[in-house]
């Protein structure tokens, strides 16, 4: 993440701290601080101004400063909605484990090993960030019809069916090919595998881009 993002128009944005403090405020008279493992869930809609930037007590003191924001496009019908801030600190955010405790995750989207996520989201997304120890997998459901992909925070997995490998700061697409996907950290490892496994509905409608402007057409985009 960088020290300073300014979103607008027709897309939501996925702000999560995972060191360090971000404080934001936006045109429509949302303000906030986000702490580590604070999720920010902004639908940018019809057009907001949105500076993030590092707190300034945090600035004054120094330390790291590590998050993730993903875009999320909205569908045609939806890109003029009215704004919309949620923002859950995470205390909020459910956290489930396996019955060994070998594998974790915090829910953000969707729904994992029982829990299911407080965030109302307007396309159909996974969501989550899960933590397996050494020698630990699952089985994650997702549907068929979505696009999945995960992105490692820490460590070194097994991915699919394949078991293709993953490590820090890579991505790993998984192929459309069942209603589940595998994650495994080796038994020999020597760090917990840290990831996001991040999972959506295709649109399948044009998308047409402009600075931070998301549209279907460059008319609407002019």
């Amino acid at each position: 993440m960088s020290d300073r993002s300014l979103e607008c128009c027709q897309t939501e944005t996925v702000s999560y701290v995972l060191d360090g403090r971000l404080e934001h405020k936006g045109s429509v008279g949302h303000a906030g601080l986000l702490n580590p493992s604070d999720v920010e869930w902004m639908t940018a809609g019809a057009g907001v101004v949105h500076p993030e930037l590092p707190e300034a007590e945090f600035t004054r003191t120094g330390g790291r400063l590590h998050g993730i924001q993903l875009w999320v496009n909205l569908p045609q019908r939806d890109k003029m909605i009215a704004p919309r801030y949620q923002e859950i600190p995470s205390a909020q955010i459910p956290v489930a484990q396996t019955k060994d405790g070998s594998v974790t995750v915090r829910v953000i989207a969707e729904k994992a090993l029982g829990a299911k996520a407080v965030i109302e989201t307007r396309t159909l997304i996974i969501y989550l960030h899960f933590t397996l120890q050494a020698g630990a997998s699952i089985a994650q459901s997702v549907p068929k019809k979505y696009n999945a992909f995960t992105y490692v925070l820490d460590g070194s997995g097994l991915f699919g069916t394949e078991q293709e490998r993953g490590e820090d700061g890579q991505m790993v697409i998984f192929a459309p090919d069942g209603e589940k996907v595998a994650i495994a950290n080796p038994a020999d490892a020597t760090q917990p595998l840290d990831l996001l496994l991040i999972a959506g509905v295709p649109l399948n409608e044009p998308v047409v881009r402009y600075g931070p402007f998301v549209m279907n057409t460059e008319a609407e985009i002019l």
